[in-house]
């Protein structure tokens, strides 16, 4: 909420002699229209229903479940654009219950005064805890706020049932390859709003390097695009002339030998996979080896070897999940270059574990029968009996408590 009138300076207000800080590239490039806005068209082409609610302003309360640099946020500043209804963002960062009680009281009194309804954008949702979102629901309910909610997690673990059943769920997808060069494209030659005034030329090489640095983030890529050009001295007709080495020295970062994206990124890390289950560290330790150099993501590997470690180890070994747990810790507390020596303990490790797929096949075929048979009825001796009620109603009743008659 905007903050009263108030006659002591501030310190980080710009004065008139400052001049004022221009904002980052990513935000001064975010879509101003539908037109403008790529990369999820299977929820915002003319013909999707998310879109012609919005243009229509007949939005329902929905919340925004997508990776990083994907068009949550932005999708929110359409919504803004596109309503009559007042439009707070909140962010469940920087603030909490009070501010929120604070915010429904306004809301409230602008429905009654006004007849105008309040739209509150929560980034980050997923921040507030169960008890904290509990204090959405009853304005919600009542029609008070329309909640537009944007978080990285899934929302079937991070959002409470009662809210998630009242809200749309809209799942956004990492942006294409394809998507990212026309996002960087479109900056390369906004003079106004993008990088067009320097008079950036990159080299294809350099252009499709940057793309997958940004890995689906078109946040990301934007921040890289405003670091390189800027860092990249003019040459004597101002053009600042981007390659790949370039590239490399203003991000410090390798170009890479796989598309993060694409086919190779995945045969490698099967390569991998494959061979900790032929329990061959030598051949694990290769593919290791080619993803680390090709630039990938450390912590991704580290997810992998923890599922590994359930899937293909399981009861033959209970301590390997253990282990490639520790090895992710590890990972992300000692961070490159060094975290390539945990990786390479947790390979050999897992490599060289006796297997067993057990409890992976199992729950597949117990899913299978979860799916065909729909949702059976708890017998009534597997039943919990907390009430008297209960207990005459049977439950828990025939029951064999193992400890009692082994």
């Amino acid at each position: 909420m905007p903050r009263a009138h108030d006659e002591t300076p501030d310190l980080f207000t710009p004065t008139d002699r400052e001049e004022k800080v221009p904002p980052p590239l990513a935000e001064r490039m975010r879509p101003r229209a539908f037109v403008d806005f790529v990369g999820q068209d299977a929820i915002t082409a003319p013909d999707r229903p998310l879109r012609r609610a919005i243009e229509a302003d007949q939005l329902s309360s929905v919340i925004f479940w997508g990776p990083p640099g994907s068009g949550k946020t932005t999708l929110a500043h359409l919504i803004a654009q596109h309503t009559k209804a007042q439009f707070v963002s909140f962010s469940a960062v920087t603030s909490g219950v009070p501010e929120l009680r604070a915010l429904i009281k306004v809301a409230e009194q602008r429905r009654t005064m006004n007849k105008q309804r309040t739209i509150l954008f929560v980034d980050e949702i997923h921040r507030f805890n169960k008890a904290q979102q509990d204090a959405f629901l009853p304005h919600v309910e009542r029609g008070t706020i329309i909640l537009v909610g944007a978080t990285t997690e899934n929302p079937s673990f991070e959002v409470i049932s009662p809210l998630l059943s009242r809200s749309l769920v809209v799942v956004l997808t990492p942006l294409s390859d394809e998507a990212l060069g026309r996002i960087l494209d479109r900056a390369l030659v906004d003079v106004e709003r993008g990088m067009g005034k320097w008079k950036p030329r990159f080299s294809p090489e350099a252009r499709q390097q940057l793309i997958v640095f940004g890995n689906g983030d078109a946040r990301a890529l934007l921040t890289s695009l405003e670091f390189v050009v800027m860092q990249t001295a003019p040459g004597p007709d101002g053009v600042r002339v981007v390659d790949e080495a370039t590239l490399e020295v203003s991000l410090g970062k390798k170009a890479l030998r796989y598309d993060k994206a694409g086919e190779e990124h995945y045969n490698v890390i099967s390569a991998y996979i494959k061979s900790l289950r032929d329990s061959d560290p030598n051949g694990a330790l290769y593919w290791l080896a080619r993803m680390l150099d090709a630039g990938e993501d450390p912590e991704f590997i580290a997810r992998r070897m923890i599922i590994f470690a359930s899937e293909d180890i399981g009861n033959a070994d209970p301590m390997a999940l253990v282990f490639a747990t520790s090895v992710a810790q590890a990972v992300q507390f000692v961070g490159l270059p060094e975290a390539q020596i945990n990786l390479a303990h947790g390979t050999t490790y897992l490599a060289s574990r006796p297997k067993d797929n057990a409890s992976y096949v199992g729950l597949l075929e117990a899913l299978k029968d979860a799916k065909s048979h729909g949702n059976l009825g708890v017998p009534l001796h597997l039943r919990n009996a907390v009430t008297s009620l209960m207990k005459d109603m049977g439950y828990g009743t025939a029951y064999r408590y193992v400890h009692d008659d082994p």
